[in-house]
């Protein structure tokens, strides 16, 4: 498929904020446990994204990143997802990124965007730990992504461009403020 016909059958579509999110995360979390050996390899594991920040609307997509100790592991991590069932999408040698709950006929009722990064390549938690802790901050970036919704729905690329000066200025703040 074309990219247009991905973000076509996978549009960006946004949802009020719904606590099975973190329950999805956490079994999920599970899943990865049981398929890595994450205390043998040293990963940790953390829900990033909008569904991981309470009450703002977020794509039903929880997004989860696993910090990894090396690129040698960073590897291995990728071939055992892919042996079980997790899709690459895009990697570079530092960053690597799988999904899962992506079908034929559009989106699971359960979709995960897995971010594989090395050790202290984790931006996201910082982000998302500071829009918790500042919910009038947390609101102005759900009412920039309803903003953004209609206009790039199937331009996933846009969308996420159009957030990124936000997201940059925050995560810089919240990384000061250590």
């Amino acid at each position: 498929m074309s990219l247009e016909e991905l973000w076509e059958l996978f549009p960006i579509y946004l949802t009020e904020h719904q606590n099975c999110w973190s329950k999805w995360y956490e079994e999920e979390q599970n899943i990865l446990k049981r398929i890595l050996p994450t205390t043998k390899l040293g990963l940790q594991i953390y829900h990033i994204g909008s569904t991981a920040i309470h009450g703002i609307w977020a794509k039903p997509i929880v997004d989860i990143l696993i910090e990894i100790p090396n690129a040698a592991t960073l590897i291995l991590v990728k071939e055992l997802m892919i042996k079980n069932g997790y899709i690459c999408m895009s990697e570079s040698d530092k960053r690597i990124s799988l999904n899962k709950g992506y079908t034929e006929k559009g989106f699971a009722e359960r979709v995960f965007h897995i971010h594989l990064r090395l050790l202290n390549d984790k931006d996201e938690i910082y982000f998302r730990d500071y829009l918790n802790e500042h919910m009038e901050i947390a609101k102005a970036y759900e009412n920039l992504k309803l903003n953004l919704w209609k206009e790039y729905e199937h331009d996933r690329d846009r969308y996420t461009a159009e957030k990124t000066e936000f997201v940059n200025k925050y995560t810089r703040l919240a990384k000061e403020s250590l």
